[in-house]
C-alpha cells in the first residue's frame, strides 16, 4: 500500500486492544490514531480523528454507535469498519454486513490474518472467512430476485419480507432454516408464512409456489432454485 492507513482501535477486551495496537504499530503502513474502549464513542469522533479504518471487537459497538442510517459505517465510507475476534455465526455476520462492516475476522484468526484484514479494508476492499462467501451469495440472491415481481406481488398484498420468504419456501427450507437466513425467530417466520397462506388463498406451504406459478408471478422461486441447483 502506497500510503499509511490510520487506524482507530475500539475494543472492549484490553488485552486484545493492546495486542492489535502492538501488532499494527510494527508495520510501517499503519498509524494508530487511538486505542481505547469508550462505549459513547460516536461515528463523528472516529471520522474527526482522521482514521481510515475502525477496528472493533464487539458487534454491539457497530449496532449502537455506528449502525444508524446516518452512521459512518453505513453511508460515510471514508471510515471503514473491521470486526475482529468474532464468533462463527452467520446471523452475526450478516448483521455486521447490513450495518456497513467491511471486514469480519473470526476468533481463531492469526495475527497475520488480522493484519491482512485491516490492510485489505484500508485499501478499499472487503474481507470475510472463505466459508461465508456462499452466505453472501445466498443473501444477495434472495434480496434481488424478487424485485422484477414487486408489482405483481403487490397485487396480492404481499409485504417485502413475505416476498423474500417465497423463494426459500419454494426451495423447501424449514422454518428454522429460513429464520437463520434472515436472522429472525422461528415464530416470526411462522407468522409470515401464515399470512402468505391467507393472502394467496392456500392451506399449505407446498401450494404457495404452485399457485403463484399458475398466476405467472412465481418466477422468483424458479430463479432461486436454478441458482442453488443448476442441475
Amino acid at each position: 500500500m502506497g500510503s499509511i492507513a490510520k487506524v482507530f482501535i475500539l475494543c472492549v477486551n484490553r488485552l486484545l486492544r493492546e495486542s492489535i495496537a502492538r501488532i499494527l504499530t510494527k508495520r510501517t503502513d499503519f498509524e494508530i490514531v487511538t486505542a481505547q474502549v469508550d462505549r459513547s464513542t460516536s461515528c463523528e469522533q472516529v471520522r474527526d480523528s482522521g482514521a481510515d479504518v475502525l477496528v472493533l471487537d464487539s458487534l454491539d459497538f457497530l449496532l449502537d454507535n455506528f449502525g444508524s442510517p446516518s452512521a459512518a459505517g453505513r453511508h460515510d465510507q471514508s471510515v471503514k469498519s473491521v470486526l475482529i475476534a468474532m464468533t462463527d455465526d452467520r446471523r452475526s455476520f450478516l448483521t455486521a454486513i447490513r450495518r456497513g462492516a467491511r471486514g469480519y475476522v473470526l476468533q481463531n484468526a492469526s495475527a497475520a490474518d488480522v493484519v491482512s484484514a485491516v490492510r485489505t479494508v484500508a485499501e478499499g476492499h472487503a474481507v470475510c472467512p472463505p466459508h461465508y462467501t456462499e452466505v453472501l451469495f445466498d443473501y444477495v440472491a434472495t434480496q434481488i430476485v424478487e424485485f422484477p415481481n414487486n408489482q405483481k406481488h403487490a397485487q396480492w398484498g404481499l409485504t417485502r419480507r413475505e416476498q423474500q420468504l417465497i423463494p426459500l419456501i419454494g426451495r423447501g427450507l424449514s422454518n428454522k432454516e429460513i429464520a437463520n437466513h434472515f436472522n429472525l425467530s422461528e415464530q416470526t417466520v411462522k407468522n409470515h408464512i401464515h399470512r402468505i397462506l391467507r393472502k394467496v388463498g392456500v392451506v399449505d406451504r407446498l401450494s404457495i409456489s404452485e399457485v403463484l406459478q399458475n398466476k405467472g408471478i412465481a418466477s422468483i422461486t424458479t430463479h432461486a432454485a436454478i441458482r442453488h441447483n443448476p442441475n
